[in-house]
């Protein structure tokens, strides 16, 4: 357990260091992380919501903030470059997004033109039922990203580093708000990047 807890320690650090430079990075993190807790919460009652939360708000605030926001450039404070730290990456890097974004884009037309598509998904006449299957395809989506990833890890690297993988992701709602909740604040006071010396060198 000992060793588990410190490589999580370490994922979360290396992810925090190399890829939320950007106070307004780290203010859409906080707003997705607290939309994940309320999608967390509507997975008891509600799956199909919990996944339009998750993905509408969560995912599209989330990733908004690195592909827009966050420096792209060599990073001065690590001394890494963007190449570098995109093949270090443990879990999904840039590339890997736009793969996982375009899939996620693509399913509400496939589920408009296919209504119940191949019978995986509760067929719709109306737009709040197009909306629920959306949502639902969504939720498997996501699962599915979660799981195909930590096997990915499984196989690259070792059980552990996928297992640990996969608990961060699960958990990051919670350490994001711990972890970024004075950003808007020091975002207001004019400090755009966590590090200044980042801020001269771009």
């Amino acid at each position: 357990m000992k060793n588990f807890l410190e490589a999580l320690r370490i994922q979360r650090w290396d992810d925090h260091r190399y890829y939320h430079h950007c106070r307004i990075n780290q203010s859409l993190h906080l707003l997705s992380a607290m939309a994940f807790v309320v999608a967390y919460g509507l997975l008891f009652v509600d799956p199909a919501m919990a996944a339009l939360v998750a993905w509408m708000v969560s995912m599209t605030s989330r990733q908004a903030g690195h592909f827009f926001f966050e420096p792209l450039g060599y990073d001065h404070v690590n001394k890494a470059t963007q190449d570098f730290k995109e093949e270090i990456k443990v879990g999904y890097n840039l590339r890997r997004k736009v793969v996982l974004l375009s899939a996620w884009a693509l399913l509400p037309l496939l589920i408009f033109m296919n209504p119940g598509f191949l019978g995986l998904l509760p067929e719709h006449e109306t737009l709040p039922e197009f909306l629920r299957a959306v949502g639902y395809a969504w939720l498997y989506l996501g699962v599915a990203a979660l799981l195909f990833r930590t096997v990915h890890l499984f196989i690259l690297q070792d059980v552990q580093t996928g297992l640990v993988w996969m608990t961060k992701i699960l958990t990051d709602p919670f350490h994001d708000i711990y972890l970024y909740h004075k950003a808007p604040w020091q975002l207001l006071h004019g400090q755009r990047f966590a590090d200044q010396d980042l801020h001269a060198s771009r």
